[in-house]
């Protein structure tokens, strides 16, 4: 990065801050306890267009890439956000840029960066197939002008405040289909006509305050003219914007193992145990200081990432490396955070507690880390493929 870029990324982490700084602690920790989702938050980041950062110009939105969205959401979580509740129409955005059409995105695009429609959503893992997404079962018939929705689709993020979402479903069975990766497509969904017209849908209650459910399609009726780009395509394009979510997970869990080592290093500072600040003592300083090391590491592969994406190249290897690193880095920054704290750390006025829920979920979602193992093992290590 040379000094205009830094200079760029300050001016967006000091814009981001101020906002931030109108939702203290005491916000979060009021809407966790009432498993609420932070509407005024969300609303604050959309007038201030945020969330619209990388929508080109022409529709409105700032023209920004996915370093820009990475640094805005790297900030919401080291301020002690959390960045959950409006990620998705970041990397969800990119997907629709990339592959759209050009109707599809002036009927779209505009709307989303005046604040008019929300692209919260992604519609891909399913119960029985989990991480292996060309196992999908959800179908998508043509019939005439319309596609025919069946199946079923789970942890399935914040339906309850999007008006789209992304989803992916097979289009060609999978049986006539020469590789497992042909024969799926992705749609738009309007999800306020097709909630109750096809499409019900069950929240699932869960330990993180991540506002999300188990979907069910049963003859939901999708214009054709919702398909993005090329029937059987869908699972080539997802990628583009599943790397832009690894990609941008990695920056928020470099927010957060920012905002853990920061917690850590001033509680350890001021606490003192028999006439002594705890933080004087090598064994509470060792793992705060390694912990630091691992976020800071973690974030040069972060703009690895981006740097790739941005240019065009592909950014795979990149962006699944920089979600593993991060999510380590960070969930260790969690653990010497809780332990600096002593009991105090379980305490919900601290909000290390809540924030340590939040972090653990990167390591399982949205993809695990024994995931992105098998990966580089098969992908660039090239050992042979472990299923």
């Amino acid at each position: 990065m040379n000094s205009t870029t830094v200079a760029a990324y300050e001016d967006i982490r000091e814009g981001v801050r101020g906002l931030c700084s109108q939702f203290d602690a005491a916000y979060w920790r009021g809407i966790d306890a009432r498993k609420a989702f932070p509407e005024e938050f969300v609303e604050a980041m959309t007038q201030a267009g945020w969330l619209a950062a990388m929508i080109p110009e022409e529709y409105g939105g700032s023209g920004l890439g996915l370093a820009e969205a990475s640094v805005i959401l790297e900030e919401v979580n080291r301020a002690g956000g959390n960045s959950g509740t409006v990620h998705g129409q970041m990397y969800n955005m990119f997907t629709l840029l990339r592959h759209g059409s050009d109707a599809q995105k002036q009927r779209y695009l505009p709307e989303i960066a005046a604040g008019r429609l929300r692209l919260q959503s992604m519609g891909v893992t399913e119960p029985t197939t989990g991480t292996d997404t060309t196992k999908i079962k959800t179908t998508a018939v043509r019939d005439g002008d319309s596609y025919i929705v069946n199946g079923q689709k789970v942890w399935i993020s914040r339906i309850q405040h999007s008006d789209l979402m992304i989803l992916l479903a097979r289009t060609t069975p999978l049986e006539q289909v020469k590789r497992k990766s042909e024969g799926m497509s992705i749609f738009i969904v309007d999800l306020q006509q097709a909630i109750g017209n096809g499409l019900s849908v069950q929240p699932i209650a869960n330990m993180v305050n991540h506002e999300t459910n188990e979907l069910f399609f049963d003859n939901l009726k999708i214009p054709a003219a919702n398909l993005i780009g090329e029937e059987g395509k869908g699972f080539r394009y997802i990628l583009d914007g599943l790397n832009a979510e690894r990609t941008l997970i990695a920056a928020e869990c470099i927010g957060d193992g920012r905002w853990f080592i920061e917690k850590a290093r001033n509680y350890a500072s001021e606490r003192e145990v028999f006439g002594r600040p705890i933080g004087q003592n090598q064994g509470v300083q060792f793992p705060i200081a390694k912990a630091h090391i691992n976020v800071e590491a973690a974030d040069l592969m972060r703009w690895r990432a981006c740097e790739e994406y941005d240019s065009g190249r592909n950014a795979g290897a990149s962006a699944n490396m920089a979600k593993y690193l991060a999510a380590e880095a960070s969930w260790e920054a969690a653990n010497v955070c809780l332990q600096t704290h002593g009991g105090f750390g379980f305490a919900n006025e601290y909000d290390v507690e809540r924030k340590f829920r939040e972090t653990r979920l990167y390591q399982v979602a949205p993809i695990s880390t024994n995931l992105i193992l098998s990966y580089v093992a098969e992908h660039l290590l090239e050992l042979p493929r472990s299923f």
